[in-house]
């Protein structure tokens, strides 16, 4: 067990916390208080309704085990979360992947290494010929049961994406957890030793979340400093960055309540709305499989209990890609973490 993981905050299930029901969540988030409704933004954009046009990722969170309880998450993952994807829904998933052409597996959690379906879904998604991505949160490569586990991902040729919210450890600690940072710079080195952003096609990509409640900086910048800073402080290369915005819910939206900032900040998302990033958004070319295959637009939505409509079939083991093309996309005022500014994804900015 890590340090990581013993100084580990609870978390909101753990606490008993309102707001780890979601039927809460989206109670305060369906409050007007003179806040604008996403579906009446994309109405006056003429953007409504909003329609998938294509599945090209399937994302597969395997479950909400993590070895960190990280103060922005939206999966409020943590140690103590008992929710794992079992080995018949990983072999629904595959047989869902066998049955289209989606090119992109990307594989999340919690910290998904951790999960026993883990290895067996990216050599399965790698047997298909689908490039897999692992939404890593860095610290997990230094557990002593995971020792082979930077050599598994470089074999497979898994791009990572990893979290990581500063290339200082003060803003990191702050939202990851302390020693967090520390680390963080330590897988960072065995993924480079391992052939991670060398030029040979393993890439690494790094995710930048805000660590208060204000828009991410331009993505292209952020990139650049983080680039130049962790090669000049800690010799580490990276191929890229992308920014997220934290969305308004779960621990970042508790965040918010108790420091009196969720009118702000959602006001701030809403001003930023940008029809041009809508048309970008990972909810259109997606489908998110939960830890227990039911079937989601998007991982946010994922998070909040709004699954795919109906009619377009709600678990991974009745999967017909025919009916997810096309089909309207469930939305709420959480949307407009998506559509402000430059817009965000699972992929970065969208616009």
């Amino acid at each position: 067990m890590t340090e990581a993981v013993r100084k580990a905050l609870p978390s909101l299930h753990q606490r008993n916390d309102p707001l780890a029901s979601t039927d809460a969540q989206k109670r305060i988030l369906g409050k007007e208080n003179g806040l604008a409704r996403f579906e009446d933004r994309l109405d006056r954009s003429g953007l409504s309704p909003l329609t998938t046009t294509g599945i090209e990722v399937l994302q597969i969170n395997v479950g909400r085990l993590c070895n960190q309880t990280c103060r922005h998450c939206h999966v409020d993952a943590g140690p103590d979360r008992t929710e794992i994807m079992t080995m018949e829904t990983a072999e629904a998933c595959v047989r869902a992947l066998e049955r289209t052409d989606i090119p992109v597996v990307d594989i999340t959690g919690g910290a998904p290494e951790l999960h026993p379906t883990f290895r067996y879904l990216v050599a399965e998604a790698k047997r298909l010929g689908r490039h897999v991505m692992d939404r890593c949160n860095l610290t997990v490569l230094n557990l002593r049961p995971q020792a082979d586990l930077v050599d598994f991902l470089s074999d497979h040729e898994v791009e990572v994406v990893a979290s990581l919210p500063y290339y200082q450890p003060r803003q990191t600690d702050a939202q990851r957890g302390d020693g967090v940072f520390e680390g963080s710079i330590a897988a960072l080195r065995k993924l480079n030793a391992a052939g991670y952003a060398q030029g040979n096609g393993r890439r690494l990509t790094l995710v930048y979340n805000p660590v208060g409640a204000y828009l991410p900086p331009k993505q292209a910048a952020i990139e650049g400093d983080f680039k130049r800073e962790l090669k000049r402080r800690h010799d580490v290369d990276i191929d890229a960055v992308y920014t997220i915005t934290n969305m308004p819910i779960s621990r970042f939206l508790e965040f918010l309540i108790r420091t009196g900032n969720y009118e702000g900040y959602m006001r701030k998302l809403i001003d930023a709305y940008n029809p041009a990033a809508v048309a970008g958004v990972m909810c259109r070319t997606m489908v998110s499989v939960g830890w227990d295959g039911t079937l989601y637009d998007c991982d946010f939505n994922q998070m909040l209990d709004l699954p795919v409509t109906a009619e377009a079939g709600r678990h991974i083991a009745d999967f017909d890609p025919a009916k997810h093309v096309g089909r309207r996309v469930v939305t709420g005022r959480h949307c407009f973490g998506c559509t402000a500014g430059a817009g965000s994804s699972c992929g970065g900015v969208t616009a």
